[in-house]
């Protein structure tokens, strides 16, 4: 079986080493775009291109199946691919169900009309493009009424992450924090909209208080693709590896660059090839 992990740079290696742990028997293929990142501070339409190329050519590699694992695309690519037909046997999905699910306390099968739950005051914090497609609020409506969300655009924490910078992040997490804080004061929840993010997860956590439940997106996405998997045995296909037989990571970027900040990202010896 053959999975492909998409992102437009180093933001998807949190749920490719969640979603590896969680299925150790099932191929995934990593792509990185680290040439066009970030993607958050692009618009839509050149989104949708970059994501749609990419998706089909891990399909071409023959993954049955691609999780764009960027909200980004997710917002802004994923149902307009879907809408415009996938190939046969294929199928592309994005990084907002498990996060829906989790807030929301139903699956994602579960179409019965919207319902209160439990959390009613959201955080959202996420990249400027995802905060403007407005496609958490979208989703969260078909299943939850009366929730208020309040979304803060996290400008320049992707790329302080991806340059390794982490004092700069964190002091820029603090800031959109206290910022959201200002439109929000007491949120119940917040939603960490990026794949990202997880890395920050402590000093989002920190600055939010103890009494805010932060939702990440890793752990939960590998639960999904577990369930997913375990009921879409069609979905099983060739193994895709590296010619060494080891993992095959791809990236648009600098292989070695690219390798040296995902080592540093993840804090394991990872190697990239060229897409």
């Amino acid at each position: 079986m053959a999975v492909g992990i998409f992102d437009s740079g180093l933001g998807g290696l949190t749920v490719y080493d969640a979603v590896t742990k969680r299925l150790p028997d099932v191929s995934f293929v990593y792509y990185g775009d680290n040439k066009h990142a970030p993607y958050g501070v692009r618009d839509a339409q050149d989104v949708y291109e970059l994501t749609k190329a990419a998706v089909t050519r891990l399909w071409d590699m023959g993954c049955t199946l691609v999780i764009l694992a960027c909200n980004t695309a997710s917002a802004a690519a994923l149902r307009r691919m879907q809408e415009e037909g996938v190939p046969p046997g294929k199928r592309v999905l994005g990084v907002f169900v498990p996060l829906i699910e989790a807030l929301t306390e139903r699956q994602w099968g579960d179409n019965s009309p919207p319902r209160e739950v439990a959390v009613k005051h959201v955080a959202l914090f996420a990249t400027p493009a995802t905060v403007a497609s407005r496609a958490f609020q979208r989703e969260l409506a078909f299943r939850a009424i009366g929730v208020d969300v309040e979304a803060q655009a996290c400008g320049g924490v992707v790329d302080a992450i991806e340059d390794g910078d982490m004092i700069l992040a964190e002091a820029l997490v603090r800031s959109h924090v206290d910022a959201l804080k200002r439109k929000m004061p007491t949120p119940e929840a917040a939603i960490l909209g990026c794949t990202h993010y997880p890395l920050m997860a402590e000093v989002f956590q920190d600055a939010l208080g103890a009494g805010v439940k932060v939702f990440s997106q890793a752990d939960l996405v590998a639960e999904s693709l577990a369930d997913y998997l375990g009921r879409r045995p069609e979905m099983e296909g060739p193994a895709v590896t590296a010619p060494d037989g080891g993992p095959l990571l791809l990236t648009t970027g600098n292989p070695a660059k690219v390798s040296d900040h995902a080592t540093r990202f993840l804090r394991r010896r990872l190697a990239f090839t060229a897409a």
